[in-house]
C-alpha cells in the first residue's frame, strides 16, 4: 500500500503541474465566463440603441394594397407579435429593405395578395418563428372574413377563433426534451476526459520506457500498484478538472442568472437532477478505469515514444466507435433500442449507453445494478490483465512486440 501511495502522490503531482491540464482548464473556464456572462453586455449596450420604435421593442413594418387593408393587417400583426412596434409603412419594398438595412426597422411584411405575404429581415436567426407566426395570424383572420361573410356576427366570429382546447400532458417516465442537453454535455465531457488522458498515460509510460529507468522500478516495485497508482492518479485529476470547469460556469450562471430568465435550455443544463449527477459520477469512474488501463498496458509496449500515439490507435478507435454508437441514439432519442440495451452492458460501451438510458428514459433498477457489477469487475479484471501487460512491456526494447509475443510471455510468466 505504501508504494500504491508513493506512485500515486507521483503522478499526481506531476498532473497537476502538467501545463497542457493548466492550460485547458484555464481555456474552459474562461470560455465559459464569456458566453455565461455575454447577455450581460450584450443587453447593456443595447439598452440605449433607438430604432424609432420603444426603447424595448423593434419595428415591424406592414405594407399592402392599400390604406384601408394595411390598416387591417397592421392591426391583425400588432396581436400576434406583441414584442413589436408594428407600423403601417406608407413606403415601397425596396425603401422598407433600406430601412431594415440600416437599422430603422427590424423587420417587414410586405404582401402581395390578401392572404400572401414575403417577410424582409436582414439576418434571419435560427430560432426566429415570425413567418409561422404571420402565417397562423393570416389563416386565422382569413377564418374570420370567411364566417362574417357567410352571416357569422363579428363578435361570434371572434369569440370562436377565440375558443382553445386543452391537452394534458402526464409524464410516467423522463422528459427528453428536458434531460436531451445535460445528458449530451456529460456524454461528450467524458469522451474528451477519457480520450485526453488516456493518451497522456499511455504517452508517460512509453517515456518512461524509453529512459529505462521503468526497468528498475519494475523489479523493485508492484507492477498492480504502479499501474493503479498512474490510472487513479489520472482519474482523479479528471475528476478535479470538470469539477472547476463546471463548478465556475455554475458561478457564472448564477451572477448572470436574470439575463437566461428566458432560454430554459440554458435554465435546463445548470438545473440536472442529483440522482443523474450521482451515476454520471459512478459510470465515469468505472468507465474511465477500463479504457485507462487499455491505455497504459498499451503505452508500455512500445520503445519509443514517437510509437505510442500509433500503438494506442485500436484503443483510441475501440472507444470512438463505443461513442457513435450511443451518440445516434441519443441525437435520435431512441434510447431504448435493442442496440442500446445490448450496449448497456457492454464494459466498452456501458458507462455512456447505460448513462445515456438513465438520462432520457426509464431504467428498471436491477439494469442499473447488474450493468454496474459487469462494468466493475471488467475494470478491476482489465486492470490485472494490464498490470501484467505493463511488467512484460517495460521489460521488451527494439521492435514492437506482437500480441502474440505478449501472450506468450504472459503464460511463461504464469507458469513461472
Amino acid at each position: 500500500m505504501s508504494r500504491f501511495r508513493t506512485v500515486f502522490g507521483f503522478e499526481l503531482s506531476s498532473y497537476l503541474k502538467n501545463k497542457v491540464i493548466i492550460g485547458v482548464t484555464i481555456f474552459l473556464v474562461l470560455a465559459s465566463a464569456i458566453m455565461l456572462s455575454f447577455p450581460r453586455f450584450t443587453q447593456g449596450v443595447g439598452s440605449g440603441t433607438d430604432t424609432g420604435a420603444s426603447a424595448d421593442r423593434p419595428v415591424m413594418l406592414i405594407i399592402a394594397g392599400g390604406e384601408e387593408e394595411t390598416a387591417r393587417m397592421r392591426e391583425v400583426f400588432a396581436g400576434a407579435f406583441p414584442g413589436y412596434d408594428v407600423r403601417e409603412a406608407g413606403v415601397t419594398a425596396e425603401e422598407a429593405q433600406e430601412q431594415i438595412r440600416s437599422g430603422e426597422a427590424g423587420c417587414a411584411f410586405v404582401f402581395t395578395a390578401p392572404d400572401a405575404c414575403t417577410y424582409y429581415v436582414d439576418n434571419l436567426g435560427m430560432n426566429d418563428t415570425a413567418p409561422r407566426t404571420a402565417a397562423a395570424a393570416l389563416q386565422a383572420e382569413r377564418r374570420r372574413s370567411g364566417m362574417i361573410e357567410n352571416g357569422v356576427a363579428p363578435e361570434k366570429a371572434d369569440e370562436i377563433l377565440a375558443g382553445t382546447v386543452s391537452v394534458e400532458t402526464v409524464k410516467l417516465g423522463k422528459d427528453q426534451s428536458f434531460t436531451f442537453f445535460y445528458t449530451y454535455i456529460m456524454i461528450f465531457s467524458l469522451y474528451m476526459v477519457i480520450l485526453m488522458y488516456g493518451q497522456m498515460i499511455a504517452t508517460n509510460v512509453a517515456n518512461e520506457k524509453s529512459s529505462r529507468t521503468m526497468e528498475l522500478l519494475v523489479t523493485s516495485v508492484n507492477t498492480n500498484a504502479m499501474i493503479f497508482g498512474k490510472v487513479l492518479a489520472s482519474c482523479l485529476v479528471g475528476f478535479l478538472q470538470l469539477g472547476v470547469i463546471f463548478g465556475s460556469s455554475i458561478l457564472f450562471f448564477n451572477l448572470n442568472k436574470e439575463f437566461w430568465t428566458g432560454n430554459a435550455i440554458i435554465s435546463s443544463i445548470f438545473n440536472p437532477p442529483p440522482a443523474l449527477l450521482l451515476h454520471l459520477l459512478l459510470f465515469f469512474f468505472l468507465g474511465f478505469l477500463v479504457y485507462a488501463f487499455l491505455y497504459g498496458a498499451v503505452g508500455s509496449t512500445v520503445s519509443r515514444l514517437e510509437d505510442a500515439n500509433t500503438a494506442v490507435m485500436p484503443v483510441t478507435m475501440l472507444f470512438m466507435i463505443s461513442f457513435f454508437l450511443v451518440f445516434i441514439p441519443l441525437a435520435s432519442g431512441d434510447v431504448e433500442s435493442t442496440l442500446m440495451k445490448i450496449c448497456s452492458f457492454v464494459p466498452f460501451t456501458s458507462p455512456m449507453a447505460m448513462f445515456t438510458r438513465i438520462g432520457m428514459s426509464s431504467v428498471p433498477p436491477i439494469e442499473i445494478a447488474i450493468s454496474v457489477m459487469i462494468l466493475a469487475l471488467s475494470a478491476l479484471l482489465i486492470g490485472f490483465l494490464s498490470a501484467r501487460i505493463y511488467r512484460a512491456g517495460v521489460l521488451l526494447y527494439g521492435v514492437k512486440p506482437t500480441p502474440a509475443q505478449i501472450i506468450s510471455m504472459l503464460k511463461k510468466e504464469k507458469q513461472a
